[in-house]
């Protein structure tokens, strides 16, 4: 069997080529598995990635599974691929049916769950007490002078998120990991998603309908995968919906987000503040007005870094590989519901 891994460049300072390719050197311990590791450069795009892979290959690992990235032509042109791994835990929508009428399996890599859950909380904490903030007022005033500031002063609002409710949009594995630190900060948690999430680890979270998510929540962390279903649902109308003084938090993809509507109730005070680390556009490349407002606490989609969960990436990667040669494929997304 011959594999092809696609390896991209490091995203951090912490983790090197070396670190990524000895993960992926773990396809060593399948039988019968050849692998070449494919170096590309941001996402490929569809021509470009027919013509990454070898034509006799009969699995890809670690490709983004982005808009149309996957075509029948790929099919036609490698008809010996059964098998393609997504990277990430996210990705976007292809044409299901078309990938399953040519016999493949394709699914994510659900690696991060804890460290993306981590991340929004991190959003979510530097709005509520602005700690950098603080730290740079105390480090760099002169306190020596008797005429100095304040101290023990606040140079903003501070919140409590002890007794808030938590609204998770998408109870996936991430928002799961989501509700579960909530909970260790005393929110209510309060959850939507497209399927209601049964066992006795769930009772915890109070499973409600969209509607009643906007509603009810001061705070809304997203974390549900972009699909036609998801895309703007975070769009004028549910911004009517909300609390006023609500928070948003979005580590999941930009486009679960209306900017425009987002950007107008960040300036009413309907929204109190965003915490983003993705937005529609990555990196913008014209002028966005949610980069100047002073509510929003911005990051570069990098929820998914720390080296721990990267190397984690690769061998999860590999693991979900050898349950679908043993006949049990895991994290399927392209399956009939």
């Amino acid at each position: 069997m011959k594999v092809n891994v696609l390896l991209g460049k490091p995203t951090s300072g912490d983790i090197t080529r070396e670190d990524m390719l000895n993960q992926w050197a773990l396809l060593k311990t399948i039988p019968d598995v050849e692998y070449e590791v494919k170096e590309v450069q941001g996402f490929p795009t569809p021509e470009e990635f027919n013509s990454i892979i070898d034509k006799d290959c009969d699995a890809v690992l670690g490709c983004w599974i982005t808009k149309k990235l996957i075509n029948e032509h790929f099919f036609e042109t490698h008809p010996n691929c059964k098998y393609i791994a997504g990277g990430a835990h996210g990705y976007e929508q292809l044409d299901w049916a078309m990938t399953r009428s040519y016999g493949v399996t394709i699914t994510n890599t659900a690696y991060g769950e804890s460290t993306i859950a981590e991340f929004a909380f991190a959003l979510l904490m530097d709005i509520c007490h602005k700690v950098s903030l603080h730290s740079d007022y105390i480090k760099n005033t002169d306190w020596l002078n008797p005429n100095h500031p304040k101290y023990m002063y606040a140079l903003t609002r501070q919140l409590e998120l002890s007794g808030m409710t938590l609204g998770i949009f998408g109870l996936g594995k991430i928002g799961y990991h989501a509700a579960l630190i909530g909970r260790g900060y005393g929110m209510k948690v309060i959850a939507y998603s497209r399927h209601k999430k049964e066992g006795a680890e769930y009772d915890f979270i109070e499973q409600v309908s969209f509607d009643e998510l906007l509603a009810r929540s001061d705070v809304i962390s997203l974390h549900a995968p972009l699909n036609p279903s998801t895309e703007n649902i975070i769009n004028k109308k549910a911004f009517s919906k909300m609390k006023d003084g609500v928070i948003l938090i979005n580590t999941a993809r930009g486009k679960l987000v209306e900017e425009e509507a987002l950007i107008e109730a960040l300036k009413s005070g309907k929204v109190y503040a965003a915490g983003l680390d993705t937005m529609v556009e990555e990196p913008p490349t014209k002028p966005n007005e949610l980069l100047k407002l002073d509510n929003t606490t911005i990051t570069g989609h990098i929820a998914w870094l720390p080296k721990s969960s990267r190397l984690r990436q690769a061998s999860l990667a590999v693991e979900n590989y050898k349950k679908y040669l043993e006949g049990h494929p895991v994290s399927v997304i392209n399956g009939m519901t």
